[in-house]
């Protein structure tokens, strides 16, 4: 079967040859010579039945693009035009420097740029995006120092016009926003410093973040990996380079084993301490729900601080960069006392030797730690919060004020009589 040409791409080209031309058509596989009008084209290279690539011989006018093959020769007629085109000239470039990474897009004006089939950026060929007669759009590729430009199309090559690879500067760091955290990481991390456009890492140790976000060439946040309990350096790294590092503590969580006094006032106001662990960079402690004040580190094991008000009993908890301690093989709790009352005395009376066996009645005196007649400490019992049985100290006759006192402060006071001898 003869061949068949469809196309000749492109149609035209400089009279001198040596234009690069693909030939369209069918039954092409066994091509044995191309014809540009009586003239044999060079370079002949069958791509597919379909498809022929070859050279321009030199020529004039317009000439009959002809393919022979065992089958024949093609009759379309399917022409080429010599003709005396105008080599491409450029006349600026924008941007005129770039990073040495390459990888951004620089437009290159001129005239006579259409076809454009290589953007030379010194020895270098850039990825040309588009192509029009008065510019073309390319991508740089990597490189150094200053390197000419050039364009080619198949009528030649352009003038060439300087461009100036410019290093990027490395990253430098200044502060993190906060300095330490959590090992379990998670915490939000505000780096600043200078030149961080194109952060493509960040290493807190060996560990790479979480995530990040650049903010702006000058601050970056990101979020902290986690990580043993220790210094690591934080780094930031970019196409210029590893920033210097800054030192991160990763914080163990606080414990907390016991307080003392376990007990106080609902009204708060009690001197609480605290002991357990890690609890150097305590920064809030709570009673179930609420927040002490008057926080005072004693060390890394110790901390006092004032009760707020509450009710009930309640987990005391311990507040670090680390995290917020939680109930473990401790005792973290305080319970919130009602104030002491009494409201009966049974015998109200007695001898003034003592010796009497007096039923104190009330309530909230569970956790009595005192009781006094006239102010004369009385040995005693606590039978549950409604009663407690005293026995009364000697007093000289008379009536006397008795009073329990609990962690949760002094009731009031109810009188008992001492009889005569």
């Amino acid at each position: 079967m003869a061949p068949v040409v469809t196309s000749v791409s492109p149609a035209q080209g400089n009279p001198a040859g040596g234009t690069s031309v693909t030939i369209n058509g069918s039954s092409l596989t066994s091509a044995t010579v191309v014809r540009f009008g009586s003239n044999l084209a060079t370079n002949v290279v069958v791509v597919s039945d379909t498809q022929i690539t070859a050279t321009t011989p030199p020529g004039s006018g317009t000439a009959k693009v002809t393919v022979t093959t065992p089958g024949g020769t093609s009759t379309q007629n399917v022409l080429f035009t010599y003709t005396t085109a105008p080599a491409p000239t450029i006349t600026s470039l924008s941007p005129s420097t770039g990073p040495a990474a390459g990888g951004n897009s620089v437009i290159v004006s001129g005239t006579n740029l259409s076809g454009a089939v290589q953007v030379l950026f010194g020895s270098t060929p850039g990825t040309i995006l588009t192509s029009a007669p008065s510019q073309v759009i390319a991508t740089a590729p990597a490189g150094t120092g200053t390197v000419n430009v050039t364009v080619t199309t198949p009528n030649g090559t352009s003038n060439p016009l300087p461009y100036t690879y410019t290093p990027v500067p490395a990253p430098t760091l200044t502060n993190l926003n906060p300095t330490n955290g959590p090992t379990a990481g998670g915490n939000t991390i505000t780096i600043t410093g200078t030149n961080l456009t194109g952060t493509t890492q960040i290493l807190f140790g060996t560990n790479p973040a979480t995530t990040f976000t650049i903010n702006s060439p000058t601050q970056i946040t990101a979020t902290a990996p986690a990580g043993p309990a220790s210094a690591v350096n934080v780094t930031v790294t970019t196409p210029g380079g590893t920033s210097n590092p800054l030192p991160y503590i990763y914080v163990a969580a606080p414990t907390v084993a016991s307080v003392s006094p376990q007990f106080g006032p609902a009204a708060g106001g009690t001197t609480v301490i605290i002991t357990g662990s890690n609890l150097a960079l305590a920064t809030q402690v709570h009673f179930g729900p609420n927040l002490a004040t008057g926080l005072t580190v004693v060390s890394d094991t110790q901390l006092t601080v004032t009760a707020p008000a509450g009710t009930g009993t309640v987990v005391v908890t311990v507040t670090t960069p680390g995290g917020t301690s939680t109930v473990g093989l401790g005792i973290p709790y305080y319970t919130y006392l009602g104030a002491p009352v009494i409201n009966a005395l049974i015998p109200n009376n007695g001898t003034a030797a003592g010796g009497d066996s007096v039923t104190i009645g009330g309530s909230n005196l569970i956790y009595t730690d005192s009781v006094t007649f006239g102010g004369t400490p009385a040995s005693f019992t606590v039978f549950s919060d409604t009663i407690v049985v005293a026995t009364t100290p000697a007093h000289a006759a008379g009536t006397v004020n008795v009073q329990l006192h609990t962690p949760a402060g002094n009731s009031n006071t109810f009188p008992f009589t001492y009889d005569p001898a």
